[in-house]
């Protein structure tokens, strides 16, 4: 692996069993948990592995490379003594690495002078700092309506077919956090080549900036390698925040395929699985992942990250999709029905929301009209849904004037403020004006979350009737 730290020591050859991505060594001695192990092959090929459980003298590894090619004799397998170990700090950025930080961009070996355990640890919450500034990321509907907070765990549900992968992309290229030190951290898990190489196209420029840690696991290389993708992207965010004092924004796509790989190894290994074949521990493994985000008091810098994840047949009861809801502050849901009337990026507002948004919103944090707009717009598209359910039963003729505005709200709000382009990177101003010129389709009277003097200074006179 890139730059590992982990020396080793005794050798052991007796290999009892290759079972899938894991090897059962016996004869072990001294050896824990989540010990990182050096496999060396007949052939004189090195291999990399993990402890996932001691049984006195028996130990599991799971082999980062996979045991494809792997004979029990000849195989040598030597611990180190202490859990995987990364080199960390701005050496990685402008990289492209694989899952497991080996470099993919033709350069040499990520090296470092501080080195970091992968496996990481949740922040104590004694010393979380409250999340309360944004992250802007360009696209006018996060940007105002599902509002991204420093040290977030914002995940976007989604579905095969949609456009996540373009979507978090986007987000990754353009985001910000207001002129100051800014990182990010892409992992993708299960990528196809196109896709992997859609990645690498879109995120150059951020790259080329050294603005940008890539990790790609690719569909076709080791399951295991998908569990250490994340763990190590995290890893990586870490000391680029919290020793290096930037704000860290880390995209994490697909955690679906992260799951499928857990729900693998859990399989190799014999246990007992719960809900859809998952294992039992899948809660507290993503809770493991998403609460290693956040701000540290006095200290500089955050870790916000944003989960992508693909709902099986797009329900979102799944088990992935389930616990993710329980763990994380919100969601941004994408919709199949948006997508197929041609509008990108195809959130679905009314199923979205983003917990922390009034923490990171307002005066002296974007703009003093941005939380009332955004209350008032989310109220105004739930009632449009309301006068659209009405209209499919007693026919438009019969809807009152006021509603006729409703729809017209909702077929502005689709085509002039939710439709954005996926190169477009849309300001904050110009996408709160585009929201007041869609609320402006109201007369004055129904915008009554938002404050009197708002109203008078972005509403034109034409719209300000009481009715």
């Amino acid at each position: 692996m890139s730059g590992t730290d982990n020396a080793v020591g005794v050798e052991y050859t007796g290999v009892r069993e290759l079972r899938g991505p894991l090897v059962v060594v016996e004869g072990v001695r001294g050896v824990g948990w989540d010990e990182f192990a050096a496999i060396v092959l007949d052939s004189g090929e090195r291999r990399h592995g993990l402890v996932l459980e001691v049984d006195r003298d028996l130990a599991v590894v799971q082999v980062l490379e996979d045991t494809a090619g792997m004979d029990r004799t000849g195989t040598r397998i030597a611990f180190a003594g202490t859990p995987l170990r990364v080199p960390v700090g701005n050496g990685w950025l402008g990289r492209v690495c694989n899952g497991r930080g080996e470099p993919a961009d033709g350069g040499p070996p990520v090296l470092g002078d501080v080195y970091a355990p992968v496996g990481g640890a949740p922040i104590n919450p004694v010393r979380r700092e409250p999340p309360n500034e944004p992250v802007l990321t360009g696209v006018g509907v996060v940007d105002v309506l599902t509002t991204l907070v420093r040290g977030q765990k914002l995940p976007v549900f989604s579905a095969a077919g949609l456009p996540h992968l373009e979507l978090a992309v986007q987000i990754a290229a353009q985001a910000t956090c207001g002129g100051e030190p800014f990182a990010v951290v892409f992992a993708g898990m299960g990528l196809t080549h196109a896709d992997a190489a859609f990645v690498q196209d879109g995120l150059a420029a951020r790259s080329a900036a050294r603005e940008l840690a890539l990790l790609v696991n690719t569909a076709d290389e080791p399951v295991i390698e998908r569990l250490l993708t994340p763990r190590l992207a995290l890893t990586i965010a870490e000391q680029l925040a919290f020793a290096e004092g930037r704000h860290v924004l880390v995209v994490m796509t697909d955690m679906t395929a992260y799951a499928e790989a857990l729900r693998e190894v859990s399989a190799a290994r014999g246990e007992i699985p719960a809900r859809r074949a998952y294992p039992g521990y899948l809660y507290s493994d993503l809770a493991s992942l998403y609460e290693r985000c956040g701000r540290i008091r006095g200290r500089p810098g955050s870790v916000t990250v944003l989960p992508v994840l693909t709902m099986p047949a797009g329900d979102i009861t799944h088990p992935v999709p389930d616990l993710t809801g329980y763990i994380t502050e919100g969601q941004i849901v994408l919709s199949a029905e948006v997508h197929a009337s041609g509008t990108y990026p195809p959130v679905d507002l009314l199923a979205s929301l983003s917990r922390l948004m009034r923490n990171g919103t307002g005066p002296e944090r974007t703009r003093a009209d941005h939380p009332s707009v955004a209350a008032q717009l989310i109220a105004a598209l739930a009632r449009s849904r309301q006068v659209r359910e009405l209209a499919d039963l007693i026919g438009q003729p019969a809807l009152s004037p006021t509603d006729l505005r409703f729809l017209d709200l909702e077929d502005g709000f689709r085509h002039r403020f939710l439709a954005q382009g996926p190169d477009e990177n849309r300001s904050l101003d110009a996408s709160l004006d585009l929201a007041w010129e869609v609320l402006s389709t109201l007369p004055a009277g129904q915008l009554g979350m938002i404050p009197a003097e708002l109203i008078d200074a972005h509403v034109p006179p034409r719209h300000k009737e009481p009715t």
